[in-house]
């Protein structure tokens, strides 16, 4: 897979989304496989750049290149000055955010609100081109409904306008992330342009992705909500890629250790009373399924410090252990992620 001058190690990219991709969560994905990551977006208001939020996600020290940076807004002229400005704090490469969408973002006519003004897509796309000299690469959905689908249109501007990439969700706006996703877009977008263009939505297995590559013909698939809690997801489907095998669970021991150093990153990064609530939910999606998991969460979510959290992740997993050398996940009824899981997945994250 290559963009622009960079020749990534796959095919395989994490997905952009808010609240999820941040520094810890990307470089994990890519030390577990992933051949690229995308940052959560970063707002083109300039009265927004200062903001902690802001410059806590242009922080990229010490990821592995190349550093890809997504931009959301609707007006061309500001898009740009983004662009440029990410540039200068080290973005290898620019993505423009049209798909994602939750209503805070299409309410100010960003993200895949924009599907719904094809002059000012066109607009968008030239103005963040000419203004940088790195790779832009572009993040849509198949339409903003289904009875108006803009997806082979938007495909062949971006051509046009010198677009590097371009990664389709298969799901409209109206969609959200109900349903199934299809593939039959992305496919004929792919059959219509020369650029490289990128599968994503619902690819949440080994199995799925070699269909999804093999169905749509796409240069690449991108993947977001499966590697929430799970993102060893990509060195199992490159195995798979490369050998038709499946891999085996990875050992508890294995997890333990990766999950909570990755704790002890989101607790460098964003502090002990942040980053005791934003590990939340990456801990309620590493145990969502394993034994005894809904029960732990409920008294994991009671910690208001990281020492006791830490603590009882690793106590819970040295549980786990006990009862069996890898995952296993059983399902259990009563098993629900409440307002730090399935909240994030299905509201504020804006990738599949």
């Amino acid at each position: 897979m290559q963009i622009g001058p960079y020749q990534l190690k796959n095919r395989l990219i994490v997905a952009p989304m808010a609240g999820v991709t941040d520094r810890p969560f990307r470089m994990l994905c890519k030390r577990l496989g992933a051949g690229m990551a995308v940052s959560e977006m970063i707002t083109a208001n300039k009265a927004l750049w200062t903001t902690p939020k802001t410059l806590r996600r242009a922080n990229h020290e010490g990821e592995v290149e190349p550093i890809v940076v997504q931009i959301a807004g609707g007006e061309p002229q500001m898009l740009a000055d983004a662009a440029r400005l990410n540039v200068e704090h080290g973005a290898q490469i620019i993505d423009i955010n049209m798909g994602c969408p939750a209503k805070k973002v299409c309410n100010v006519a960003a993200g895949s609100a924009l599907l719904r003004d094809l002059d000012n897509v066109g607009r968008i796309l030239e103005a963040v081109v000419k203004a940088v000299d790195v790779p832009v690469t572009l993040k849509t959905r198949t339409g903003w409904s289904r009875e108006v689908k803009t997806a082979l249109a938007v495909a062949k501007m971006a051509e046009d306008a010198g677009i590097a990439a371009l990664a389709l969700h298969g799901r409209t706006r109206e969609d959200m992330y109900r349903g199934d996703a299809e593939y039959d877009t992305i496919r004929s977008v792919k059959q219509a342009v020369s650029i490289p263009v990128v599968a994503n939505g619902d690819i949440d297995s080994p199995e799925k992705a070699r269909r999804v590559l093999d169905y749509t013909g796409a240069d690449a698939i991108m993947i977001g909500r499966a590697a929430q809690g799970r993102p060893w997801i990509f060195r199992e489907i490159q195995h798979y890629l490369d050998t038709g095998e499946t891999l085996l669970p990875p050992t508890v021991d294995e997890i333990r250790a990766l999950m909570l150093e990755h704790l002890d990153e989101l607790y460098g990064f964003y502090g002990e009373y942040s980053g005791c609530r934003i590990a939340r939910k990456h801990i309620a999606w590493y145990t969502k399924g394993l034994a005894g998991g809904n029960a732990f969460r409920q008294q994991m979510y009671k910690l208001e410090n990281t020492g006791e959290q830490r603590l009882a992740v690793g106590e819970y997993f040295s549980r786990l252990g006990d009862a069996g050398d890898r995952l296993s996940y059983v399902v259990e009824d009563e098993d629900k992620l409440d307002r730090d899981g399935d909240a994030v997945a299905e509201g504020e994250a804006c990738g599949a």
